[in-house]
């Protein structure tokens, strides 16, 4: 065997091989590159959109607390001049009943003092009725009268 013939067999057979896997197997390593590299390019741009979308949802997000925040204190306020509202509401109409009370308290009281004058004078009726007529059952003296009219202011 010759080595100019085993040289051209290697050389055939490695210009067959570059053949085939350029024509057969270098495509699609090509294509499986150019894709993973489309895929790459894809997931960096839809990281990037993302991280612009998280930025603008940040400062929604940050605006809407803003807005909830300015919400609550607005209510809060609300709630409290409502409760300030009712307390003052109580207030006044506690006056008013105190005042209604009060009013039928001294009524009451006026009335049951009417009523003890009005007995009382049945009563200072009904004693001098009756020491008039132990005076006039009795002879008229003097000293006599006065010492009924003190037994008489005794009893009263």
């Amino acid at each position: 065997m010759d080595i100019g013939l085993t040289l051209l067999g290697q050389a055939l057979s490695f210009a067959i091989l570059i053949w085939f896997t350029v024509k057969f197997i270098w495509p699609p390593l090509l294509n499986a590159i150019e894709e993973r590299q489309t895929r790459i390019a894809d997931g960096l741009a839809a990281a990037e959109r993302a991280k612009q979308e998280l930025q603008v949802a940040d400062q929604r997000v940050v605006e809407e607390l803003k807005q909830a925040r300015s919400d609550a204190q607005l209510i809060l306020e609300r709630a409290h001049d409502h409760a300030n509202t009712i307390v003052d509401k109580a207030k006044e109409d506690a006056v008013v009943e105190a005042q209604q009370v009060r009013a039928a308290a001294q009524a009451e009281i006026a009335n049951l003092s009417h009523a003890a004058r009005e007995e009382l004078r049945k009563q200072v009726s009904a004693l001098a009725v009756l020491g008039a007529e132990k005076i006039l059952r009795r002879e008229i003296d003097p000293a006599r009268h006065r010492e009924l009219l003190t037994e008489l202011a005794q009893e009263l």
